[in-house]
């Protein structure tokens, strides 16, 4: 009998959906072929509910840093902290002896994959990548507590070239440490360097110039938490739109009570997942509410997908052919947002400038024109078109045959 091939996946659980992505891959492949060993922060114990994957902990620095460093503009990493992570990911490394390592925002993979020598795929969204071209509108930063939008916005494309240069420097100088050339100042290249990089995303939301073969799109990868369905979830009102609200775990979660004030007086139903983040005192009459719901059985059943803009639930959403409102808070978000809301499937909002009657209006705005939900349809017949789990086990096969140097 042919051995079986050890696939190590390891997610930096700075937010959930960097912990679902790579265990949705995970958990598809066939344990007959595969060996597989799941690697990331304590906290996530939910999400292996009924999993039979070997599991390792390793050190992520807490969601709450991450998410202020995102909200001050700041790098997220220092070198030391990388340092870190490269010696952890080398001792996993050395003992496990994959053939494979997968990395979801693993930076430190850069480094330790090579010296361990060991073929690296690393999971990332289109709109980091290198060879898709962007227009940046400014997030929510500290400029933009006092600034009008439009001079903060051309504040932050003026310095944004440099800005972007100081996050590469943490990387570039453990490179050196360690003795690889430096990746340059773009930031870019930065998060998507790799010897494979997968795309979950589609070409026609994010366009792509001169991508190299190791670059590939995979399509939308979808997760949702293995937990049980609410005790209503079963009786929900099926004679109204339905609207699906949550802003994830790394929204703005204490927008929530606001966004449920501001439909509750309109004729929908609206189911509102926490994430946990927040206590809900009391509920609008026409909202359920949970700590987490299977986002895609969620949106599924609505009408409109409110959502934080990320990519994991605005794919739940456009996999259903429902329209997404973003608000949008981190650069990533309006990145994400600002590819759906081009092909007219859905529309942003901006989370420092959060107004219910804006909200609401927008709400409204998408449900009463058919256009975004035509427009959500046809994303939906894109993404169908490829299979994330077909091509991501495709790739791995060829790694797996490809032969030595």
């Amino acid at each position: 009998m042919t051995p079986r091939k050890k696939i190590l996946f390891i997610a930096e659980a700075v937010t959930l959906a960097h912990v679902g992505r790579p265990l949705a891959l995970a958990g598809r492949l066939d344990p007959a072929h595969y060996a597989v060993t799941f690697a990331c922060a304590a906290g996530y114990d939910f999400c292996f509910r009924d999993s039979s994957l070997q599991r390792r902990t390793i050190h992520s620095i807490p969601s709450a840093q991450f998410l202020q460093a995102l909200a001050a503009g700041q790098p997220v990493y220092d070198a030391a902290t990388l340092a870190g992570y490269v010696e952890e990911d080398l001792r996993l490394l050395r003992e496990l002896q994959p053939d494979v390592v997968v990395g979801d925002f693993r930076l430190s993979l850069s480094i330790s994959a090579r010296l361990a020598g060991v073929p690296y795929v690393a999971l990332n969204n289109a709109y980091w990548s290198p060879y898709v071209r962007q227009r940046y509108t400014v997030p929510s930063l500290p400029l933009t507590r006092f600034l009008p939008i439009a001079l903060a916005n051309a504040l932050f494309n003026l310095v944004r070239p440099l800005a972007f240069a100081s996050h590469t420097i943490p990387l570039n100088r453990v490179r050196r440490q360690y003795g690889l050339p430096s990746l340059g100042w773009d930031l870019n290249r930065v998060y998507t360097d790799a010897d494979y990089t997968l795309y979950a995303d589609v070409p026609q939301l994010f366009q792509a110039q001169g991508m190299p073969a190791q670059h590939a799109f995979i399509g939308p990868v979808l997760w949702s938490p293995p937990l049980p369905l609410p005790d209503w979830w079963a009786q929900l009102p099926a004679d109204r739109p339905l609207v699906y609200v949550t802003l994830g775990s790394s929204g703005q979660a204490a927008l929530l009570p606001g966004v449920l004030q501001a439909l509750a007086d309109l004729p929908v139903t609206v189911l509102a997942a926490t994430a946990g983040k927040v206590a809900l005192a009391s509920l609008p009459a026409n909202a359920y509410a949970a700590d987490f719901l299977p986002g895609e059985q969620a949106a599924a059943r609505a009408a409109l997908v409110l959502c934080n803009g990320g990519s994991p639930t605005s794919h739940q959403a456009l996999v259903a052919g429902v329209p997404v409102l973003g608000l949008c808070g981190n650069l990533d978000q309006f990145l994400n947002m600002q590819g759906i809301e081009a092909v007219g499937a859905g529309a942003r909002l901006r989370a420092d400038r959060f107004d219910a009657a804006a909200v609401r209006q927008a709400v409204q705005a998408l449900l009463a024109t058919p256009r975004a939900a035509v427009a959500a349809r046809q994303v939906a017949q894109d993404f169908a078109r490829y299979d994330a789990f077909h091509l991501f086990s495709k790739l791995l096969s060829e790694i797996l045959t490809k032969p030595p140097g």
